[in-house]
């Protein structure tokens, strides 16, 4: 009788402690190629940790600065899976094609609406601050 379940990547293996670990590893090294390779990874990172130690010292609420620092790392996030479609698309093929001009328009959508709502929630929650 042929096997006809699908074939699992050789990470998916590990279990535990040790796809855990395996996984924060991963992790790491994603993070040290955005930092890297990708130049607005970069550009958003050095906005972002001053824009999140600001945060952390305004007199604020914790929660106006979780919200103000969490639309910070958000930018981030979606940016890295931005980076990750475009490699993705890359990958398979360099050729000009409607589909993949799609699906990289649609990841930089996606930074555009992350860097719009932080801006957003940057100005409601600052603007009492800067009104008095």
């Amino acid at each position: 009788m042929m096997d006809t379940r699908p074939q699992a990547s050789e990470f998916k293996s590990r279990s535990g402690l040790k796809r855990i670990a395996a996984a924060c590893g991963y992790s790491l090294q994603g993070l040290r190629s955005a930092f890297r390779n990708e130049h607005a990874f970069r550009q958003e990172l050095m906005l972002a940790i001053p824009a999140a130690v600001l945060a952390l010292l305004l007199p604020l609420p914790a929660l106006h600065k979780l919200a103000l620092v969490a639309v910070l790392v958000l930018v981030l996030i979606v940016e890295l899976i931005n980076s990750a479609i475009e490699a993705v698309v890359d990958r398979v093929s360099l050729e000009r094609h409607p589909l993949s001009k799609n699906a990289k328009d649609f990841g930089s959508a996606a930074v555009f609406l992350a860097l719009t709502l932080a801006g957003a929630t940057w100005a409601v929650i600052l603007w009492p601050l800067l009104m008095t």
